[in-house]
């Protein structure tokens, strides 16, 4: 133990600017990997690596026990090799925020006139009123600067104008078309019954998120793999939520919705991915929180 603060000492007195730069960039590294894996199930997988580490580092630096160092250090190419492989969603999730960072989201309602933009908005957002007040679930993608086209593949090709009586129709319980989410892009209802990923996002593994149906744990992950907004109307509750990012909004109105969608998509408001939260709480005040 002696020996091992006296090893510390020298590396303060050899402390200087360039070293701090040095540690600070380290850090920076550690602390975006701890936010990507944040509510993941992947947190809980790292957490039992960093103390497995820990505990290997005390065992082979306090106590002299030649194999099993040997055996440590014989396995730990194999283990760094696997790390990839063990967190390589996460991996990928972290590249794709970072390749969207650069670049400003086209807006979704690419409308001849602020009128007709205007008008999709409301026709959302009172199909997601009347369903919600009858209690019909509903799944609602709102493509942003990501083409969905991969997800369209997976439902029917509709290429219809957005009404409210159009979304109506297509949740009705029962018919063929209710099951799977409605992708709307450029003012048109793309497709209907397309399959969306399920989220992988620990949120939903606290109270009350874990009461939420596939429709919800679909909008997170919709939300995860792109930057699309989902909307989503419960069918147990009629609730009204949206996600984005990863977040979910609950709970709300007609007016927070229309508030929240044109926060996105009105004219004049860039809509770009890290505000989110920001330009919603600018809309109206008292919102209800996203659920962490």
């Amino acid at each position: 133990m002696e020996d091992l603060l006296n090893e510390v000492f020298f590396l303060f007195q050899r402390l200087n600017w360039l070293s701090v730069v040095d540690l600070l960039l380290v850090t920076l590294v550690f602390y975006a990997i701890l936010m990507l894996v944040r509510d993941t199930q992947a947190a809980v997988l790292l957490r039992g690596v960093f103390l497995l580490i820990i505990l290997v580092a005390v065992l082979t630096s306090l106590v002299d026990l030649p194999a099993f160092s040997w055996l440590i250090t014989t396995t730990m190419p194999a283990l760094l090799f696997a790390i990839p492989v063990v967190f390589a969603p996460e991996i990928r999730r972290g590249l794709e925020r970072l390749g969207r960072a650069g670049s400003d989201a086209a807006p979704l309602f690419r409308a001849r006139s602020a009128e007709l933009t205007d008008r999709t908005i409301k026709a959302v957002v009172s199909a997601a009123a009347r369903l919600s007040a009858r209690q019909h679930g509903a799944l609602i993608i709102l493509q942003r600067n990501e083409s969905l086209s991969d997800y369209v593949n997976t439902g029917v090709r509709m290429d219809a104008r957005i009404t409210p009586e159009v979304l109506l129709q297509v949740f009705y319980p029962n018919t063929p078309l209710h099951d799977g989410a409605v992708i709307i892009a450029d003012n048109m209802i793309v497709a209907a019954a397309c399959v969306m990923p399920l989220s992988s996002s620990g949120i939903l593994n606290r109270s009350p998120e874990r009461q939420m149906g596939l429709r919800h744990r679909a909008a997170l992950g919709i939300s995860e793999a792109s930057d699309a907004i989902a909307l989503v109307v419960s069918e147990e509750t009629g609730s009204i939520s949206i996600a984005h990012d990863g977040h979910i909004i609950r709970r709300l109105d007609s007016e927070r919705l229309e508030n929240v969608l044109m926060a996105f998509f009105g004219p004049g408001e860039p809509a770009g991915r890290f505000d989110f939260f920001g330009r919603i709480h600018r809309w109206f005040d008292g919102s209800h929180h996203a659920e962490d």
